[in-house]
């Protein structure tokens, strides 16, 4: 659930596909619980049906996702949930938003200020860096289903602001109000997208050396690996040169 195509410098990943794979089905469960307590028909509930997207994106089992939906519509998980979101600079200054979903707050923000202590940034208040960030709604779609002029249409014509193309697919960008208008317009259109979901996007990035691109990936790496961070975004720019060693190099 974090990281994404148009920040490309993010993209560096560590360790084992398989135990990445856990690590995101188990935030996207505890998303699809959390979410289907408040209402399990997805239609009438956009945040569980933006989980289920999710879920759908990460190919996780029909059941698993089921099973998750009916554990928290039937009360079976009692555990309490809270959304809490971390602001703080890492290496170099750069602006860092760490969103988590946690049943312990104090444990949850003990380990992301020890991991921003750890990697020479450090946590702020909410609101000292998110100013510096939009919020926006992004839906991604596979290239081959669409082609782009079809797509930028239909995009147009439901209130999206931007669509880009990337690597594998095309990102359509619209405004936190018309995020779920668009998405549903969309939808009705071309079917599930491989991804939907509000970002922090930055106003503006900053080039980094590669040292403090060490570090800051060091950090990044470390958020994501915690069960209860769900999503981590960061003002920043690495070179392709520098990327590609920091990639071969994990």
């Amino acid at each position: 659930m974090a990281g994404h195509s148009q920040f490309k410098n993010i993209m560096y990943r560590k360790g084992a596909q398989d135990a990445k794979r856990a690590k995101v089905f188990t935030k996207i469960i505890r998303e699809l619980t959390t979410s289907a307590r408040i209402n399990a028909d997805p239609e009438a509930n956009p945040r569980l049906r933006q989980a289920i997207i999710a879920a759908r994106g990460a190919n996780m089992p029909k059941d698993t996702m089921e099973r998750a939906i009916k554990r928290g519509a039937g009360g079976e998980d009692t555990t309490d949930y809270a959304e809490v979101r971390y602001e703080g600079y890492g290496p170099a200054g750069v602006a860092v938003i760490v969103e988590a979903l946690t049943d312990n707050r104090n444990r949850t923000a003990g380990e992301v200020r020890a991991a921003f202590t750890k990697y020479g940034g450090n946590l702020g208040e909410t609101n000292s860096v998110s100013f510096m960030f939009d919020r926006v709604g992004i839906i991604r779609y596979p290239k081959g289903k669409i082609d782009f002029e079809t797509l930028f249409e239909a995009a147009l014509e439901a209130g999206a602001q931007n669509l880009e193309e990337v690597d594998k697919g095309y990102e359509v960008e619209c405004t936190l109000e018309d995020f779920a208008t668009v998405r549903d317009a969309l939808i009705k259109a071309f079917g599930d997208p491989e991804g939907a979901e509000l970002i922090w996007k930055p106003q503006t990035t900053a080039l980094v050396d590669e040292e403090k691109a060490l570090s800051l990936m060091k950090l990044i790496d470390v958020l994501e690996d915690n069960d209860d961070v769900q999503s981590v975004f960061a003002n920043f720019e690495v070179s392709d040169e520098i990327l590609e060693k920091l990639a071969s190099n994990k």
